[in-house]
């Protein structure tokens, strides 16, 4: 699919950036684009990987102008770019609506204008039944993306979604927070035991992409099916990772905008969805403005279904927390610096 086709990343010095040219740098791709803000990430990113298939283009989805230049000749767009922190969105709501709903138009309006084969944007959990600012302009960003899609064929564009739970291990994740208290003996900080999210690897959302770009159907939205875990669960399990006998957890309480558990999928969504086995296929609300053929022609399946949340998906316990995580490179890479032997030889 991707084969001597060019790729633009949004926001592509992030963690799923440099997922994406993992997953792609040895494949037939031809070249792949990373579009960001932040110049030092940049380079960080060039010398790491120094391979002439990455292009860097210096610009923000807040200006059209910059992302128009950087899509021409573009065939796929990863659309990365987005304010994620909870808290700091709560403090700069404006900021996440310019970033995160403007800046999505900016980047779809731009792949339109050229003409690019098909456009991902991805979203986040916190965007079903939203109570925080970050929430409510991801769930924005899915309203525009899906009415956007309405207004273009699919065969000049065609524009989905993906909605994630917790990436483990991305920037500015939980998971690092954790790691850096246990390295300078601090308790880990909690704001609730029994909050529950999902747990998601970076491998699996990058999987969630291309799945979606090679199933979707213009307007559609895809989830993963992921399992959950407690708070606790997660920092136990990384306290007996590192051994971190000096550790212990302290509860501090919910932040600013903080949810108990995190929907996947509404039950409003259930109802239009297709079970696609470890993803559903949530398609477009493709109705015009005329209700009145609606009055009548109403659907009771939505009362009878519950949400897809991390408090009713399957539970990982504390063993299967720890299998996870030493499944992941970041993990792995910690204990290394530490020279945690006893836990290398297990992995």
């Amino acid at each position: 699919m991707f084969s001597q086709k060019t790729l633009l990343i949004t926001g592509g010095t992030g963690s799923f950036g440099n997922a994406v040219l993992e997953r792609f740098l040895d494949t037939g791709v031809k070249e792949i684009r990373i579009f960001s803000r932040d110049e030092k990430k940049q380079e960080d990113m060039r010398r790491r990987y120094r391979n002439d298939k990455i292009k860097f283009y210096i610009g923000d989805v807040r200006d059209y102008n910059s992302i128009d230049y950087a899509m021409k000749g573009v065939d796929y767009v990863f659309h990365a770019a987005a304010l994620k922190q909870v808290p700091s969105c709560e403090f700069y709501p404006m900021q996440a609506v310019q970033t995160n709903i403007i800046g999505t138009e900016n980047v779809l309006n731009a792949c339109i204008n050229n003409k690019v084969r098909k456009v991902i944007c991805l979203s986040t959990d916190k965007a079903a039944y939203p109570i925080n600012a970050m929430g409510i302009s991801k769930a924005m960003m899915e309203k525009v993306a899906i009415a956007k899609s309405r207004q273009v064929n699919s065969e000049d564009t065609l524009i989905c979604i993906t909605r994630y739970g917790n990436v483990m291990a991305s920037r500015g994740s939980v998971i690092p927070l954790f790691v850096e208290q246990i390295k300078s003996e601090e308790d880990i900080t909690v704001t609730d035991n029994k909050m529950t999210r999902f747990m998601m690897s970076l491998e699996e959302a990058v999987e969630l992409v291309l799945y979606a770009f090679e199933n979707a159907k213009q307007g559609d939205l895809f989830i993963q099916k992921s399992p959950g875990v407690t708070i606790e669960c997660l920092a136990q399990a990384m306290m007996e990772i590192f051994n971190a006998s000096n550790t212990g957890i302290k509860t501090i309480g919910t932040r600013h905008g903080e949810k108990l558990y995190e929907t996947l999928a509404t039950r409003e969504e259930l109802a239009k969805s297709e079970d696609c086995g470890q993803y559903y296929r949530i398609c477009a609300d493709n109705r015009d403005l005329n209700y009145d053929n609606y009055f009548i022609d109403g659907k009771e399946k939505t009362s009878h279904l519950d949400d897809y949340h991390s408090h009713n998906t399957y539970r990982l316990d504390l063993k299967e927390m720890k299998e996870i995580l030493l499944k992941l490179d970041y993990i792995k890479e910690q204990l290394c610096s530490l020279n945690n032997q006893d836990t290398l030889e297990r992995i």
